[in-house]
């Protein structure tokens, strides 16, 4: 009953969310300009940049490429420098230089994957500015993108008047990025911080605790006291969760009672883990919808009000349906006993790695979201879970379009969508075309490189890994040890930042190759779909007819849903054999 309250929570405030959403990026006058226009200005005058100049997707793009570059080598800096900057009362020391690498590179790429722990290498100074800033701009500059991807696709906000083959403009990055970050994430993340305070969730800037244990030392050797760092925990939470980030305050994440205290903060923070990635869906079913009443006669860029809605519905309902079942499978796998405890009269669920207050089907059902979505964060340790679970893990990754991360999510359903209008458009004859737009040889070359970059990049890093033992550091032999490495490189690929914990992950070979796959699988899986819309925007449009491939029907709906699984079965298969299948069939 708690899964199927916490998701239709969820599923119910994410549609006034996507109201508000469309209404702030529809470019109208809105009601929360006179709360945040003046800021907004302020800030764009500050960084010397003019948010209403409007952009082509090169010059979109190479803002953003500018923007993470500039935040990538400052908190780089930053990080290598922490011992020397304030708000560090526990005297933390400086990172090496390859963990303060992959420590900049994973938050800069919206991935947080953790090499360390926090409460214990971090300063206050590196986790509430450093890192919480980059948890707030990252999202914020992926919904960016997201939004000029669905102008592109309908046009550009000047389709009325570029003739065919000219420029569109596809919005500003910088107001796009700036309105993200303070009219969505930031009241957002303001609400859950002071929801989660309220169950005990600390909000300080506190030198850590010095506590008496209850139990008497047997000997002079054994500590008498433990040290419980604190912080601005629940801030860091707050948009850990919102912005599908993932890295908390804790190294164990979730699992530990200062960053999740009770059964609402847990449902709380579950909710928060698909929210605006839900909300994103209404977004563009609204901003299509604007597009096509943008011509006047109902019918603009090739799509009407009514198909543009549709798309949207079509495309929730075929990640909802993607999810439960994800969910569904995962909390029947938990609820079974695990193998490992065979004979020794164990009973139960699969309790290992899970703390007693979530119990089971809330531990399945945060391990499934957040690997649906970009987040990562846990609950439980995944590396425990018993292998139907682990693959449903796994396999939310590899798609990353079920939900998904802010902004990128939405981008690579888009990217599955014209994969299964090429595919039907092969079945039933016609030249493959999306809102009147023909995707052409040069659209279908850059996605076929984006069907394969994943294989390519997780199983070379893994092949390589495994082959050399003494760079591998796997906890476990066999088949599990096996997808440790190959669910380390998943989850930096897909910029999730989960993990199969008992990796020795801190070493220089973990950092760089992750730091690759960080990258590799956040700017190219993000670039090039803007590309391809920037394309599209500017070909002509085919009005829509009786032979028009319906979007928004059933029909194409299931085709979507047949096209990713059937693409990530074949890609990953002999991974599944080699991990979490040949684990379930040893005896």
């Amino acid at each position: 009953m708690d899964v199927v309250l916490i998701l239709l929570a969820a599923g119910l405030l994410s549609w006034p969310l996507g109201r508000y959403m469309t209404a702030v990026f529809a470019g109208a006058p809105h009601w929360s300009d006179k709360i945040f226009s003046g800021p907004e200005r302020l800030i764009l005058r500050l960084l010397g940049v003019d948010g209403r100049a409007g952009m082509n997707w090169r010059q979109y793009g190479l803002a953003f490429i500018a923007a993470n570059l500039l935040l990538g080598i400052i908190a780089y800096v930053l990080l290598l420098c922490q011992h020397l900057l304030p708000l560090n009362p526990d005297n933390v020391g400086p990172l090496s230089w390859d963990l303060a690498l992959h420590t900049a590179v994973s938050f800069l790429t919206n991935t947080n994957q953790q090499h360390y722990s926090g409460q214990l290498q971090l300063s206050f100074f590196s986790q509430s500015v450093v890192l919480v800033t980059l948890q707030f701009l990252t999202p914020a500059m992926g919904l960016a993108l997201a939004l000029a991807l669905l102008r592109g696709m309908t046009g550009g906000l000047n389709a009325a008047t570029a003739k065919t083959g000219e420029p569109r403009n596809l919005g500003n990055f910088y107001q796009d990025t700036l309105r993200a970050f303070t009219r969505v994430l930031l009241p957002l993340s303001v609400v859950l911080a002071l929801l989660l305070g309220s169950q005990g969730v600390p909000s300080n800037y506190q030198v850590a605790t010095e506590a008496t244990l209850l139990e008497v030392p047997q000997s002079a050797e054994q500590a008498q006291t433990q040290r419980i760092p604190q912080g601005p925990v629940a801030a860091m939470v707050a948009i850990k969760q919102l912005g599908t980030n993932g890295g908390g305050w804790y190294g164990p994440n979730s699992t530990n009672p200062l960053e999740n205290l009770t059964p609402l903060s847990n449902a709380l923070q579950t909710i928060a883990l698909v929210l605006v990635p839900m909300a994103m869906l209404w977004l563009m079913g609204g901003m299509l919808g604007r597009a096509a009443a943008a011509g006047g006669s109902g019918t603009h860029a090739g799509l009407s009000v009514a198909a543009g809605q549709g798309f949207a519905r079509m495309s929730f309902a075929v990640m909802a349906v993607l999810s439960l079942c994800f969910v569904a499978a995962a909390v029947y796998s938990e609820f079974q006993p695990n193998a490992a405890f065979a004979g020794l009269g164990a009973t139960g669920g699969n309790m290992e790695g899970k703390e007693v207050r979530f119990g089971t089907d809330l531990s399945a059902l945060w391990s499934t979201l957040t690997t649906q979505t970009s987040n990562g964060s846990v609950n439980a340790m995944h590396d425990s879970m018993n292998p139907l679970a682990g693959l449903i893990s796994r396999a939310g990754m590899l798609i990353n379009a079920i939900w998904g991360g802010i902004g990128c999510g939405l981008i690579n359903f888009i990217v599955y969508i014209w994969l299964a209008v090429f595919i039907a458009g092969l079945m039933i004859g016609r030249t493959p075309e999306i809102f009147g737009r023909k995707l052409e040889k040069t659209e279908l070359s850059w996605l076929g490189l984006l069907l394969v970059l994943p294989s390519a990049v997780i199983l070379v890093l893994t092949a390589i890994t495994l082959s050399v033992p003494a760079w591998t550091g796997n906890s476990n032999p066999g088949l599990h040890g096996i997808s440790q490495v190959f669910y380390e490189y998943t989850s930096a690929f897909a910029n999730n930042g989960s993990g199969f914990e008992g990796l020795a992950d801190n070493t220089p070979w973990w950092n760089l190759s992750t730091v690759l796959a960080l990258l590799l699988g956040r700017y190219l899986p993000l670039l090039i779909p803007l590309l391809i819309a920037g394309r599209l925007a500017r070909k002509a449009v085919t009005p829509p007819g009786a032979a028009s491939l319906p979007l928004q029907s059933l029909t194409f709906g299931v085709t979507v849903v047949v096209v990713i699984l059937l693409l990530n079965f074949l890609s990953f298969l002999p991974s599944m054999v080699l991990g979490p299948i040949g684990e379930a069939l040893q005896p």
